[in-house]
């Protein structure tokens, strides 16, 4: 009898022990996920051309727009003026002007290189435009805050360049994630 008493306590007890675990903490505090890579201001997009022959000067071509997007219009929108019949090796510099100091944005997207891509799109001018960085995919995939234009006869037109965010999922294209930048510069090659 002895024994069926401490069994009957013991399934008791383990019973009580269940219905109390399972029970939820009215106090549970929940912690919410950090936001998934928030976008970034971006005030100043600009392009360094240098000709890889050397045989001309460094052209800087620009676009402004100290508030970031939304709020008062762009002050700065440059032509790219380049010279026919010449390669140039481009360099992007992304800055957040709003920033004290000035935040790097480029420096973060060469940082999260495998989640960024830019789309360079010539149109009506006698261009090409190669991207020469890529990210840390295996195999790699282009990113493009270096590229290659090859100019060739005199031309107007424009090229609109895209950076596109695509955090775990870039795949080469166009197609997922979301436009971070769309800016569509004009062009005149001489």
């Amino acid at each position: 009898m002895k024994t069926t008493i401490q069994h009957i306590a013991f399934i008791a007890l383990l019973v009580i022990s269940v219905f109390t675990g399972c029970k939820k903490d009215k106090d549970e505090v929940v912690i919410p996920p950090p936001p998934a890579n928030e976008s970034e201001v971006m005030t100043t997009f600009k392009l360094t051309f240098t000709d890889s022959a050397g045989a001309v000067p460094i052209a800087n071509a620009q676009f402004r727009d100290p508030d970031g997007d939304g709020g008062n219009t762009a002050i700065q929108f440059d032509t790219i003026k380049l010279f026919a019949n010449k390669t140039y090796i481009v360099n992007t510099l992304i800055l957040d002007e709003t920033q004290n100091p000035v935040d790097t944005i480029s420096k973060e997207i060469q940082e999260e290189a495998n989640d960024h891509l830019f789309f360079y799109t010539p149109a009506t001018i006698n261009a090409t435009i190669t991207i020469l960085d890529q990210d840390t995919h295996i195999p790699s995939l282009p990113l493009g805050l270096q590229t290659k234009w090859k100019t060739m006869t005199a031309s107007d037109g424009t090229v609109h360049i895209v950076l596109r965010h695509q955090p775990g999922i870039k795949d080469g294209t166009y197609a997922p994630g979301e436009t971070d930048i769309d800016l569509t510069f004009q062009v005149k090659i001489e």
